[in-house]
């Protein structure tokens, strides 16, 4: 929305003044009918105590129109209007006019004072407008008796307040409720992306560190083998690199969602690096050359179960599970089963061996995967059975 120096949106202004145009229109033709029918001279009733009413003239036009059209800008200065406002009702009433919509500009000040200003702010300014306007009740001048003045006059000036007062209290809580989301839509999305840092790290620095022991066992024993050993550790380190900045580079990237840098994929919706089920053969492949052997399965089906978001997940929990059979067990067994069940898609690492995939069970490997799959409504569970260790995921269908 286009804003002018003074920083308000000129839709406001616009508003602004056409409200100040109709409240001078219905006042002008409020008065005239308000005292024809009021106390005082006329055809209407007359309270017996009540002074003459003085009818709308020149002066009474220039004090409706002052307080009318100050309403203007009553949202870019909300306490000096509603002085000039209550002056002009206050002038206007002691000089006799009868009560009429006149007193809707004094109501659309207070209110946009209690509105729009701190409380302590608003209601001193509302109590010297009350003070104003009932002047014209203690110099005697009010069209109606004084105790029967004094409580439409105290009302024009205490209800639209209070209302003012709530809406104020409302926008405010609604904005402390979305900038509470917001901090805790950030704290997320910091702690995705540091589980998303800690599975491409701790991959590559697993993969690398077991591949630098083979070269340096084979240094000797087998030293044709020392170029394919050290190759391996170059090759990981470049794809784990690579991953790396795709994920970094997701910080950085703008909130109106810029693009991500050539030649990096982000899964729909999710601001992550995009890989999938159909990465799980490279996956298998690196850690096959790091000396882990690798049976992995995976339904054609499976991947039109999942939308971008689901693949992610399934792709990290079978990397996370792999990684820490590899840093526990190298040189046995993981087999890999994706597949098809219950409307979703079922994962299934398994190793030759009682050793944790995970570490602990409550470790920290385990507990990333499972808050990972819970994020997306699945589940995991991780735990010995039938001599092996096995990590059991289910993510739910969502196609794409």
């Amino acid at each position: 929305m286009r804003q002018e120096a003074g920083g308000m949106p000129v839709r406001s202004q616009v508003t602004d003044a056409g409200l100040a145009l109709a409240v001078a229109t219905l006042a002008i033709v409020g008065t005239l009918g308000a005292q024809r029918g009021g106390p005082g001279p006329g055809p209407g009733p007359a309270w017996p105590d009540a002074p003459d009413v003085r009818l709308l003239d020149a002066p009474g036009v220039v004090l409706v129109l002052a307080a009318a059209l100050t309403l203007a800008v009553r949202r870019r200065w909300p306490v000096p209007v509603l002085g000039v406002v209550a002056a002009a009702v206050s002038t206007y009433l002691l000089l006799g006019y009868v009560y009429g919509p006149m007193l809707l500009c004094l109501a659309v000040a207070v209110y946009t004072v209690a509105r729009h200003e701190p409380w302590r702010r608003s209601v001193a300014a509302a109590a010297g407008a009350l003070l104003l306007v009932l002047l014209h009740v203690v110099l005697g001048r009010a069209p109606l008796p004084w105790v029967v003045a004094l409580a439409p006059a105290t009302a024009w000036v205490a209800v639209p307040y209070a209302v003012g007062a709530t809406v104020r209290q409302s926008r405010l809580a609604a904005a402390r409720e979305r900038a509470e989301q917001v901090r805790e839509r950030v704290a997320d999305e910091r702690l995705r992306l540091a589980q998303e840092v800690h599975d491409v790290v701790g991959h590559g620095l697993v993969a690398i560190t077991v591949q630098a022991d083979v070269a340096r066992h084979v240094w000797d024993k087998d030293p044709e083998r020392t170029p394919e050993a050290l190759e391996a550790i170059s090759r990981t380190s470049r794809e784990a690199l690579a991953e790396l900045r795709a994920t970094l580079d997701l910080v950085r990237r703008d909130p109106e969602g810029e693009q991500s840098a050539p030649g990096t994929a982000t899964a729909a919706g999710t601001g992550t690096p995009g890989l999938g089920l159909a990465d799980l053969p490279a996956l298998g492949r690196r850690m096959e050359q790091a000396g882990l052997a690798v049976e992995l399965t995976v339904a054609e089906e499976a991947a039109a179960e999942l939308d971008a978001a689901g693949e992610l997940a399934a792709y990290r929990v079978v990397q996370e599970a792999l990684t820490n059979v590899l840093r526990h067990s190298p040189g046995r067994v993981a087999r890999v089963a994706v597949t098809v069940e219950d409307g979703g898609v079922r994962i299934t690492v398994a190793s030759n061996g009682t050793g944790a995939i995970g570490g602990q069970p409550s470790g920290s490997g385990i507990a990333g995967m499972r808050e990972r799959v819970s994020r997306l409504g699945g589940r995991l569970e991780a735990g010995p059975g039938g001599g092996q260790f096995q990590v059991r995921a289910w993510l739910p269908g969502t196609p794409r």
